[in-house]
């Protein structure tokens, strides 16, 4: 631990040993996620949009470019505090879209129902992801369903692909932090891995936790309409914010420092994290973004967040800087300073 006035003496951990087998924590978001993708999928999938490695790849076509994503919910449970894996489905993939400064036009499903669901339940999910695609104004143009025999699938898995078209004016991207930037988040943390954690396990609070999801291009849109050049967008989900921005430090190449004080932890998440042991900069999000944006523009942005009600509770957390690049430092309450590190494993599996 260091003292604010001394420099920030980093080091990494020991990483893990070698595996031979996939982990749960392979699908965390964590170490293990950035491990499986770049020593067993690039190399064989290896293509200049792929290696973008965004939210969402851009493609160039005939007359511009568009933004594509596509991203599976394995979600458990199917219905929780403030949406079910339908809704999360729309949600999750429209704001991997919106992350690339990209206007979402049209979604894709596919279903992978486990003989035995209740079609009770498969109508809520579908109920619940046409009215989020609806509210979105984007239609969900093509399908395909697949059942499998019980106990194969856990009731249901939804796939879902976007498409939007890329505005030329602004181009957020990982690779785009550079020091000085401002980190901004637009709302409150950890709503949606402890909302999921206390449906799944049965638990209660004094106040009933519910997830964020919700579709962030509102909040883009008024961002976009600032002009401010807003270097990075990314939402923060499998993983939390803390590997968001361990993500972002090794594409841009640049340290990040955030201030623990700053972080807009809910009372009642807190609480939560603290009861089970789990840190709340790594519970997944789905209706919060973080914003790098240049010094001279904070502001600006701010109140452009704050415009919308999915961003007043918009804040600073911290800033980009040139000393140890590639890792996240958090000045802690007591005035030292500790690395925020990728997990090597899962605090929160299943969550989307």
């Amino acid at each position: 631990m260091t003292s604010p006035g001394n420099p920030v003496a980093l080091q990494c951990p020991v990483p893990l040993e070698a595996n031979d087998r996939v982990q749960l924590g392979h699908g965390s978001g964590g170490r293990l996620s950035a491990q499986l993708v770049a020593r067993h999928f690039l190399p064989h999938f290896e293509n200049p949009a792929l290696a973008q490695l965004g939210d969402a790849s851009i493609v160039n076509v005939t007359g511009g470019e568009i933004a594509i994503s596509t991203d599976s919910f394995v979600v458990q449970p199917l219905e929780f505090p403030g949406g079910n894996i339908g809704s999360l489905a729309v949600h999750g993939t429209l704001n991997d879209v919106a992350m690339m400064g990209a206007r979402a036009v049209c979604l894709t499903a596919g279903f992978i129902i486990e003989e035995g669901l209740s079609l009770d339940v498969l109508d809520r999910v579908i109920v619940e992801m046409a009215r989020a695609a609806r509210e979105a104004g984007v239609p969900i143009v093509a399908g395909d369903t697949k059942v499998v025999e019980r106990g194969k699938a856990d009731g249901l898995y939804i796939n879902t692909t976007g498409v939007g078209v890329i505005d030329p004016t602004f181009r957020p991207s990982p690779t785009r932090a550079v020091p000085g930037d401002v980190i901004l988040v637009s709302g409150a943390i950890g709503r949606h891995g402890m909302a999921i954690m206390a449906a799944r396990e049965g638990m209660s609070f004094e106040s009933a936790i519910t997830s964020d999801s919700a579709a962030l291009f509102p909040l883009v849109d008024n961002l976009r309409a600032t002009g401010v050049d807003v270097h990075v967008l990314r939402d923060p989900t499998r993983g939390g914010v803390a590997s968001a921005l361990n993500e972002i430090a090794v594409a841009s190449l640049v340290g990040i420092e955030i201030d623990e004080g700053a972080l807009p932890v809910p009372g009642d998440v807190r609480a939560a994290c603290e009861m089970l042991g789990l840190d709340p900069l790594y519970v997944a999000n789905e209706g919060v973004l973080v914003a790098f944006v240049p010094a001279s523009g904070a502001e600006q942005a701010l109140s452009a967040l704050r415009a919308h009600p999915l961003g007043e509770g918009a804040v600073r957390i911290g800033a980009v800087v040139a000393a140890h690049p590639r890792l996240v430092a958090l000045r802690t309450a007591l005035g030292g300073t500790r690395v925020v590190d990728l997990l090597p494993g899962d605090q929160l599996p299943r969550i989307c």
